[in-house]
């Protein structure tokens, strides 16, 4: 009775104890809140980047008001992530932000939200129980930010759309800070070469005539702090403008003159800016439905070649990860449609750094989770032409790739694509940075001077996917502009099935191109802080089955031999899936009565060693 007395009194004193450390760490956590992320894209937690912008990147205070509507369970849930959030933002600033959550209930709230640019719009949801019954309420759901003198206002909030929530909100902050501040960060983009235009309506098929939004004005419109100026090199008869941070050459369709190339060169040598290459030596025409492609370099492979990056005039087809819809014909077959010259690239943990797929560690890529490259062709890098920088391919194709150096190909979708030639995998993505020699030896031609090496550290990315901040098919299958006199008609013709094919593409890859440019852009700009909000527009990243080789194509494959190839490789995946559910399932059981059976084991041989005094 003594001994069970003094374990009462020992077991008293412990639950007491406990519970002393939980009152004190609640009172702890509510004066200090912090939150551990162990996910690899920080997705519960501020970025280190958001951190640093509204730590070290203010100079004045920062005022956000959250509007907000309460009474729907939904709205709740997303108000209790949302203030997590700006409580986070808060803390990281050492006082320069600080946020207020306002239910607007008076007619001078509801005012007050309107001038700050908010939206007044209905939420509703619908009852859980099955029952036809719904509860409808309006009110706002957006964020209105002061910053000096300037105001700007993330309009309407989705409570259904939770994800992306920190991109928008760091991305406001740069944009009010940069108006406030003066801070102005100028791109040039090469134009007068009959290029691939940022301002082409060619990223979604067009509707009655009406061309769709353009890549520059998306930019222009979600991030407006980068200002684009048009360079054009005139023969090369005058300077690049000195201001700009960096130079975009999309895919050209006209000659480079070599005193145009010195012109690049000369803007290069000055230290600190950058050049991005989106070009290659797969050109096709506009409002082609027969997608006949055509090789040339455009002399960008002289200035290339330079810097160290050889780029071959071919048109690389990849045979594992490139497009493929799989189609029903009047029989009943299943045929695969294959285009694989637009390639589909994601990180891949069967790779090692020299030959992974997707590097997502480079600033344009940065965690996005896959990207389309459209008619790459090959580049070698020679990192011996560049011994004071770091040269560093950041895409490849698979293995399972041929070339073609026709001087016509096919690109358009068939079911009757055929490898040829030897399979290999080929760089179609080459980043340089540091100290540059320059692409001429620093010696003088066609009057132009450009020192031998760069002052400071420059960048170079050459991607030589031609069609990358494009979609192909909307391109390809979008009718032609018409003349001015009749444009009010609308457009004409266009090709049916690649405006459809194009709905998809956009669906899948338009959001990480626009992200992957924007990153990009960042990165010539000298400045990655930004990167990882901007990786929290995606869910998790899309499984591998890095155990299930895909199906191998032969040449002598017929469409019955591929179809049986993918069924028995979709079966595989659905073995692998149903393996990883019910271990998912039925394992933490086990563990948890093993634990338990342990546990009663030891306390039972506990008590039988027992002896009284």
């Amino acid at each position: 009775m003594e001994r069970k007395a003094k374990a009462a009194t020992q077991t008293g004193v412990y639950l007491a104890i406990v519970a002393a450390i939980l009152v004190v760490a609640n009172v702890i956590s509510h004066g200090v809140y912090k939150r551990f992320d162990m996910t690899k894209t920080e997705r519960f937690t501020l970025s280190k980047g958001s951190a640093h912008l509204v730590r070290e990147g203010l100079k004045q205070d920062l005022q956000i008001d959250v509007y907000v509507t309460r009474g729907l369970p939904k709205h709740e849930a997303f108000i209790q992530d949302l203030t997590d959030l700006m409580n986070e933002y808060e803390q990281a600033s050492n006082g320069k932000l600080h946020y207020a959550i306002i239910e607007p209930k008076t007619d001078e709230q509801r005012a007050a939200a309107k001038e700050a640019g908010l939206q007044e719009a209905a939420f509703g949801e619908g009852s859980e129980t099955g029952q036809d019954q719904a509860t409808i309420t309006r009110g706002f759901m957006g964020i209105a930010f002061k910053y000096g003198s300037e105001k700007e206002a993330i309009p309407m909030l989705s409570p259904d759309q939770g994800q992306g929530l920190e991109f928008w909100i760091t991305n406001t902050i740069r944009e009010i800070r940069d108006k406030a501040d003066g801070i102005d960060t100028k791109i040039g983009v090469v134009t007068g070469k009959d290029e691939i235009k940022l301002t082409d309506p060619n990223l979604v098929a067009s509707q009655g005539g009406r061309g769709g939004p353009s890549m520059r004005a998306l930019l222009e419109h979600h991030f407006p702090f980068y200002k684009f100026e048009d360079v054009d090199l005139k023969g090369g008869d005058a300077e690049i403008n000195k201001e700009l941070s960096g130079l975009v050459i999309t895919q050209p369709g006209k000659e480079f003159t070599e005193k145009e190339l010195r012109r690049i060169d000369q803007f290069l040598m000055l230290g600190d800016k950058s050049l991005a290459v989106f070009a290659g030596a797969v050109n096709l025409k506009a409002s082609d439905p027969s997608m006949k492609a055509t090789l040339n370099t455009w002399g960008l492979e002289k200035l290339l070649d330079g810097y160290g990056v050889e780029m071959k005039k071919e048109a690389i087809l990849d045979w594992s990860r490139s497009m493929a819809i799989p189609v029903q014909s009047q029989s009943g077959q299943l045929m695969w449609f294959r285009a694989p010259g637009i390639l589909q690239l994601q990180e891949d943990s069967r790779f090692d750094e020299n030959e992974q797929i997707l590097d997502s560690s480079f600033p344009g890529f940065f965690r996005l989770p896959e990207l389309a490259f459209p008619f790459p062709s090959t580049l070698v890098p020679h990192p011996e032409k560049q011994p004071e920088a770091t040269m560093k391919v950041v895409a490849r194709s698979t293995p399972k790739t041929t070339v073609d150096t026709s001087e016509a190909v096919d690109m358009k979708f068939s079911a009757d694509w055929k490898p040829k030639g030897e399979y290999a995998q080929r760089a179609i993505g080459v980043t340089i940075e540091g100290k540059l020699k320059s692409a001429f030896g620093g010696q003088e031609g066609l009057g132009i001077t450009a020192p031998a090496e760069s002052a400071t550290p420059s960048r170079i990315l050459v991607l030589s996917s031609s069609q990358f901040l494009a979609n192909p098919f909307a391109r390809a299958g979008n009718p032609p502009p018409m003349p001015p006199q009749m444009a009010m008609m609308g457009g004409m013709g266009g090709d049916e099935d690649l405006l459809m094919l194009s709905q998809p593409y956009a669906q899948k890859y338009l959001t990480a191109t626009i992200l992957a440019f924007k990153n990009t852009l960042d990165w010539m700009a000298g400045d990655s802080t930004l990167l990882a909000a901007t990786a929290k527009m995606f869910g998790e990243t899309n499984l591998t089955y890095a155990d299930i080789e895909k199906p191998k194509q032969e040449a002598t494959d017929d469409e019955a031999a591929l179809a049986k190839k993918a069924e028995e490789y979709r079966a595989e995946r659905k073995t692998v899936q149903q393996r990883v559910q019910w271990t998912l399932t039925l394992l933490p059981a086990v563990l948890f009565a093993a634990f338990g059976i342990v546990r009663w084991r030891r306390r039972e041989s506990a008590r039988e060693n027992i002896t009284l005094d």
